[in-house]
């Protein structure tokens, strides 16, 4: 996936650029040379972090009953208390 590096400044300058570029790929830009902020599209930060997604949908998935899932009991929640 193509990135596009661009200073504070030039972002400041030119955030329309900076967004059309993120349609792409990311753009990173930078403060005194170093990387401080990334600008994402939308679809890309949805897809990277799963927002949309549902539990429901994730449970229903076929895998799902591959995965070793065993609840904790009542029990098991409950701590005891020092009312001292």
């Amino acid at each position: 996936m193509p990135y596009i590096t661009m200073t504070s400044r030039e972002f400041n300058q030119d955030a329309a650029r900076a967004k059309r570029a993120a349609t792409e790929g990311p753009v990173f830009i930078t403060d005194r040379g170093r990387p401080a902020h990334v600008l994402l599209s939308i679809d890309e930060y949805r897809r990277l972090t799963g927002a949309g997604t549902r539990i429901a949908d994730l449970l229903h998935a076929p895998e799902a009953a591959d995965i070793p899932f065993e609840p904790p009991r009542p029990r098991d929640l409950v701590q005891g208390f020092d009312f001292s």
